[in-house]
Formats: structure tokens, sequence, C-alpha cells
């Protein structure tokens, strides 16, 4: 079969499409980029680098172009679209990305930091800052992250287990209030019916799953595929003896986890002390 082609000649890439749209509605209606801030009430360089594909802005900013320019739900679901896109993630990711959107449900260890489906723009921000991104690239990957996030959203949202080591609880931003956010944002996580957050104590000891961030998917056809990873590499693991292996070493991790109401417990508990903290 030959390969589909684009009746309108736009591109057929999310983000790129998205900020076609963005211009040519612009043009159509004649405003400025000056105008259209002052109108919508947002610096007019927000809109000049969303137009140049340095930023997606936010949900909330397409909502309001949708109305200004009159095309209800349109620039909305090419957000939507450009947000998820799992090519915009750095490519060793890529993959992994496509199956995490198809999962049924995920069951993640967390070593040392927060996943990316639990955490704030700030912490997102900060981590892969130290990771080594900066500009135009750091701006992509928050708000690839962020998009990611969609995915425990809504009535069809695949289950979420998340177990976190005490490390990553006892590893702050450096910016008191923004660390307090992100506790707070993973206790209204935790409500969520979908969601199941759990901690392993430090005094647990050594475990089998010490030192690897590992995160297990269930797909839609049955099979169960895990991604693992230090902080320099990661790897998809499909082979089923090897997923099975690792399976184990979870379900032995789970079981020295506070249930998730002593977990709750514990996390407010590195809430106040945050808070008692700032305040002195």
């Amino acid at each position: 079969m030959p390969p589909r082609r684009a009746v309108t000649g736009r591109s057929q890439e999310p983000r790129q499409r998205f900020v076609e749209e963005l211009r040519l509605l612009r043009a159509q209606k004649g405003d400025s980029l000056r105008q259209l801030g002052e109108v919508l009430g947002w610096d007019w360089s927000l809109f000049g680098k969303m137009e140049g594909g340095q930023t997606l802005g936010g949900p909330e900013v397409a909502q309001a172009l949708d109305q200004h320019y009159g095309t209800p739900g349109l620039l909305l679901t090419l957000w939507e679209l450009a947000a998820a896109d799992p090519t915009q993630f750095r490519e060793r990711y890529r993959r992994y990305m496509t199956l995490e959107a198809e999962a049924v449900s995920l069951w993640h260890y967390a070593v040392s930091a927060l996943p990316g489906l639990l955490q704030t723009e700030v912490y997102a921000h900060d981590l892969l800052t130290v990771g080594g991104l900066s500009g135009e690239e750091l701006t992509r990957q928050v708000e690839a992250r962020m998009g990611r996030r969609q995915l425990l959203d809504g009535g069809n949202a695949p289950r979420f287990r998340s177990v976190l080591s005490e490390a990553v609880l006892r590893t702050p931003l450096e910016d008191a209030q923004q660390w307090r956010e992100q506790l707070e944002h993973l206790l209204d996580m935790g409500e969520r019916r979908n969601i199941v957050i759990q901690v392993v104590r430090q005094e647990s000891g050594l475990h089998a799953l010490t030192n690897t961030h590992t995160m297990f998917l269930r797909l839609p056809d049955g099979r169960t595929v895990a991604w693992v990873e230090t902080g320099y590499s990661g790897e998809l693991v499909q082979e089923a003896a090897a997923v099975e292996r690792l399976q184990l070493s979870y379900d032995l991790v789970r079981d020295l986890a506070l249930s998730p109401v002593e977990s709750r417990q514990f996390i407010r508990q590195m809430l106040e002390e945050a808070s008692c903290e700032s305040s002195t």
C-alpha cells in the first residue's frame, strides 16, 4: 500500500502541526503578537515562543486561543497530540513512551527521585537541569514530561502503583516552598482511585531493587514489559523470563513497604517537617 499523502500539505508531525495552525490562525485574523498578548492577558513573548516551536504553552493557553479564533477544541486537541507525541522525547526513551501510553496498568519502584508521572513542573525542571539539560531542550523535555501526566487522567486511566524509597522523600528541592508543593501534589495524586503510593523505609535495609529504578507496563495483549534505569542509561526488558525475575524482585520490595495508609501518613510527616524547617 502506498504511503498516505497529506491532503492539506501541512505537517503530520504533531508539534509542528500545532505551530503551523497557530501561525495560520493569527495571520488570518490579522493580529500582531503584542495585540494577542493584550487581548488574552499573557505576555506576547509566550505566543512568539509557541509559534517558534520553543514551547507548547499550557492547555489553558490553547483553550483561550481556541475561543479567540473561534475554533472550539481545535488547538486544544492539537496541543494534546503534541504534548503526548513520543518523538519529542530523547530517542532512547521513545519506544518505552509509546508502550507506556498503551499500558492498562503500571507498577513502579523509585530509588532516589520521583517518577515523571508524579512530578510537579518545578521538580521536573530541577531534575532535568542537574541531569545536564538547558535552554530550549530543557523546556521541551519539561513540557514533554508534564504532558505525560495526562496518562493518569480521565475515566480510562490505567492503574498506577508507585513504591518509593524513603530516600526519594529525604531529597528535597532547593526551594522549600516548591518542595512542599511537590509533597502536597504527591498526596493529592495518592487520593485518586487509580493510583497507589507506598513507601519503603530505609530501616528495611538492602533489597533486590536497591539501585534500580523500575517500571512494569501491563499491555493490552496481556504481555508485561519492564523499563530499568540508572542515572546514565535505561533498558527496555521484553524477554519473558527476565521480566518475571524483575517482577519477583518487585513483589519482595512491595512486601517491605508501608501500607498505602501508612505511606500517606509518612508523606504528611515529611510535609510537616518541611513546613517547620522553612519557618525557623
